[in-house]
């Protein structure tokens, strides 16, 4: 007998709607149960696939839409029937009419449990990984043509309003109809106040681990062939491009020769969902190479300065998390999501904001062009692109700088901070940034999308939450305090062993196994079983091997040996790697690589004797070895 390793789409469904049934088995009679799965399967049956991952996740929308603003929900405009004589839908109607009222509107006591049922059901399949057509990559490109175009008029409505700050005196009484002027001047001061003592050339710049646009791989991005004009204006070749003064002067001939052309960015499309590609750019090597260091060095300024560091956030998404449920609960903080946020930020409205000669120094570290992949060449009136090292920390301290400018403007009736009895301002609320999501007082949320739009900006308005009880910020989607967030299947299943599906398929199981759906935990870990074989659970190995979260029927106990020299019992499993290359690279080459790399990764200065050490330890010293991107495989190991 042949055991079929294929993972059902059909099947996988009817497993989450199980463990839905069962979870509600209050609502859910043996009669609804069979008739809800059956018109699921009738209706991908007819519809294909695309009834899970376009027409459900529409319904998942509509329901968002209705529980955060007053927006009725419309089941017939979506392609549903509706249940009896309500508006929304009869298929899952058990369970939305412990949410929504006949008329399609949020009941005043609905259902967290039954908003979470719904949104697993509904966004199960919404970012699954399909292949996507040429049509969907050609409107992705013309989108992105088409903002660039929309931004020139933008740009010059800044120009104008920089103008106007720059020639208007400061003690000047300003009208109503001057609140702009108002509003950039307290943003300039809150970002010259947090780069007052940063020094922009105090930098270790470093190669990012994406691809370039001028093609290099591996140690060849060591290996100069063009150093624009443009960034040496700040950033010195014989300083930031060479290990040392020694090894300039070696390369002295060379660099004579290097070109200093201001070359173009390169716009690639890669995989993201059944919806379309996602665009990003690829910066030239030359400019990724000072990018890189000089947004770790904002990055690292807004994290710890006291001004933005409760506030701004790179590395830790928690606050906008918390925000997020707390803004649900109490309904006080509303969750802005920004549309095409990297690609809506001007360099106009950077001029406008930023200091002088910060201005200048990022002016001169991004590409002012970018080619198409039809070959054309267009000019970028935004400021960076998705894939530039300077585009998330510039937008987030964007967003930032123009919602500080305006909470501030307590002489207009907006102002997010109050007076105490020894009259002087005390914070009453604070903003949280993380890139394009967004956490402001609800009692405010008008006033920033208004002014967020006034710079440039585009409000998500469909992913924006203010009003109701639902908000979603950095991953986390809350109802009334609860976590509604739904597990969404990314990777497509395949029938081959494949590390990116093992990793993946497991880490759903596992999500799955935390919401309480055991059928589908049992559903996914019985045939990653029979495609990969025994696989361990958490409590039996390290926590850097895939492994299952809990039992299940379908787990085989891995094979186990004693390991004496450890002292401990190793198990055989899977485990992922990544395929290594060892290049050949000259001394200056492998020395500046290991001066760049261990600088990275230094957190304090090592002493003379600790730092000679490192270099004279061959293991240290590995600088050689690289790693191939998208090249992991799949091997056993003892663990």
């Amino acid at each position: 007998m042949v055991l079929d390793k294929s993972l059902d789409v059909d099947n996988l469904i009817a497993a989450v709607l199980h463990d839905v049934f069962e979870t509600h088995g209050d609502v859910f009679d043996i009669a609804s149960r069979k008739n809800t799965l059956n018109k699921v399967r009738n209706r991908v049956a007819l519809e294909g696939i695309g009834f899970l991952t376009k027409t459900l996740p529409r319904l998942g929308k509509a329901l968002d839409r209705a529980l955060s603003s007053d927006t009725a929900l419309d089941s017939i405009s979506l392609g549903f029937k509706p249940y009896k004589d309500s508006k929304f839908p009869k298929l899952f109607g058990e369970l939305f009419k412990r949410v929504l009222g006949q008329d399609g509107r949020l009941l005043p006591l609905p259902c967290a449990k039954c908003v979470k049922s719904l949104r697993q059901i509904l966004y199960l399949f919404y970012k699954y990984e399909l292949p996507y057509s040429d049509e969907q990559e050609q409107q992705v490109l013309d989108k992105f043509v088409r903002t660039e175009q929309e931004l020139e008029a933008v740009s010059a409505k800044l120009d104008e309003l920089k103008h106007l700050v720059d020639n208007t005196m400061p003690t000047a009484r300003l009208s109503k109809e001057d609140m702009p002027v108002d509003v950039v001047r307290k943003a300039r001061r809150a970002l010259s106040d947090l780069f007052a003592f940063f020094d922009p050339k105090d930098i270790i710049p470093r190669h990012g681990p994406g691809a370039v646009a001028t093609r290099q791989q591996l140690q060849e991005k060591y290996e100069w062939s063009n150093i624009s004009a443009k960034i040496t204006r700040t950033y010195e070749a014989e300083t930031y491009f060479y290990a040392s003064l020694s090894h300039f002067g070696d390369r002295l001939q060379e660099h004579q020769a290097l070109s200093s052309k201001d070359l173009p960015a390169r716009v690639v499309l890669v995989p993201k969902d059944s919806r379309g590609p996602r665009l990003i750019s690829c910066e030239p090597v030359d400019y990724q190479w000072i990018q890189q260091g000089l947004g770790r060095a904002i990055v690292s300024l807004v994290e710890n300065n006291v001004l933005t560091k409760y506030s701004v956030f790179f590395t830790d998404q928690v606050p906008n998390q918390h925000g997020a449920l707390l803004g649900s609960m109490t309904g006080g903080y509303a969750t802005l999501d920004l549309n095409e946020a990297s690609d809506r930020v001007t360099l106009s409205l950077v001029r406008l904001l930023f200091p002088p000669h910060i201005y200048d120094v990022l002016a001169n570290c991004r590409s002012s062009s970018t080619v198409l992949p039809d070959g054309m060449i267009i000019p970028l009136w935004k400021f960076a692109p998705m894939g530039s090292a300077l585009c998330f920390p510039i937008l987030a301290l964007t967003i930032w700088a123009i919602l500080y400018g305006v909470s501030h403007n307590a002489e207009y009736g907006i102002g997010w901070y109050k007076f105490g009895k020894n009259r002087k301002r005390i914070v009453k609320d604070r903003i949280h940034v993380y890139g394009d999501d967004v956490i402001v007082p609800t009692a405010q949320a008008e006033d920033a999308i208004k002014w967020l739009e006034y710079f440039g900006l585009k409000i998500n308005q469909d992913k924006s939450c203010s009003k109701g009880f639902f908000r979603e910020s950095c991953g986390v989607d809350a109802f009334k305090g609860v976590s509604v967030t739904p597990v969404r299947l990314r990777t497509v299943w395949t029938s081959s062993r494949s590390p990116d599906s093992y990793t993946s398929w497991i880490a759903y199981a596992n999500s799955f196994w935390e919401r309480g759906y055991l059928h589908t935990y049992d559903y996914i870990v019985r045939h990653l079983s029979l495609l990969y074989g025994p696989i361990p659970t958490k409590d039996r190995v390290e926590n850097t091997v895939p492994s299952l979260c809990g039992v299940s029927k379908h787990i085989v106990k891995p094979h186990s040996r004693y390991n004496v020299d450890l002292q401990k019992t190793e198990r055989l499993c899977w485990v992922t790697t990544n395929k290594s290359v060892r290049v050949r690279t000259d001394g200056w080459n492998k020395l500046f690589r290991f001066f760049i790399e261990a600088a990275s990764k230094r957190t304090v200065s090592p002493s003379d004797q600790e730092l000679l050490s490192q270099v004279l330890h061959p293991e240290s010293f590995s600088v050689s070895s690289y790693t191939r991107r998208n090249t992991s495989m799949l091997v056993k190991r003892w663990r």
